[in-house]
């Protein structure tokens, strides 16, 4: 139960379970981060499924729960094909969806005007994007969707439009965006050269036990992480060449 970016990978991984060990039943619902963190913490489901680490959402109790990383996930902000520039700054990029920059001919595209795409309050992958470049800052008010796929839907239609994805949602309808001349590729994220990303994690109440314990051992494993994790767009746990805190801050 909970994050809807990692709901695609947990439901494979589910599904190849059930069929390599028949007779077992995996349920995984979405329902937000914030639901999967919520519903653990109330005992209400096995695992709880987020984009965030317990200790970002307030009013849940981090150290009566036991975090299991299964991937990482990054993020990039995606444009409408004909904007015109391939490249910003963070600081451009901050300062586009602070309202700043306004029209695409200020950051050298053209003259048209910048239409804002945001993700639902709520959402790990907006409150990933918005740490990692609005950097405290307050965004301007935007059009905000729900779904990744409608964000990706809106921004390819939409001349001007910016809005933000995983990695796994780029697609030929988009452009995504380098930033300070970083690309957002899998490797840039293993060496934290491109720092927008988070981790998927699955938070149980206490140590996992019976199906539960079986389960996550099985998305953690070195056959699952290298075929599976990268086949669904994510990065394995086993590529990662950093470790990063609840707070942000590289750990060795």
């Amino acid at each position: 139960m909970g994050s809807s970016a990692l709901q695609p990978l947990v439901e494979a991984g589910a599904e190849q379970y059930q069929t390599e060990h028949l007779g077992v039943f995996i349920n995984v619902q979405g329902g937000g981060s914030g639901t999967g963190l919520s519903q653990i913490q109330e005992g209400a489901v096995d695992i709880g499924n987020s984009d965030l680490f317990a200790e970002e959402k307030p009013g849940i109790k981090a150290n009566k729960l036991v975090d299991h990383r299964v991937a990482v996930v990054g993020i990039t902000p995606i444009t409408h094909p004909k904007v015109g520039v391939k490249n910003l700054t963070i600081a451009q990029l901050r300062k586009i969806f602070t309202g700043q920059i306004t029209n695409w001919k200020q950051v050298g595209g053209k003259d048209l005007p910048i239409v804002v795409v945001n993700r639902a309050q709520g959402s790990g992958t907006r409150a990933t994007f918005e740490r990692w470049v609005l950097d405290g800052q307050q965004p301007l008010p935007a059009q905000e969707q729900d779904s990744t796929g409608m964000v990706r839907s809106i921004v390819s239609s939409t001349p001007g439009a910016i809005s933000y994805v995983a990695f796994s949602y780029v697609d030929k309808t988009v452009a995504a965006l380098s930033l300070d001349g970083v690309t957002p590729t899998d490797a840039h994220v293993a060496t934290n050269a491109w720092p927008i990303w988070s981790y998927e994690h699955m938070y149980t109440k206490g140590e996992p036990t019976g199906l539960t314990k079986k389960f996550l051992t099985y998305l953690l494993s070195d056959s699952v992480q290298e075929k599976l994790v990268k086949k669904m767009g994510y990065i394995p746990m086993t590529s990662m060449q950093v470790t990063r805190d609840a707070k942000g801050r590289l750990v060795k």
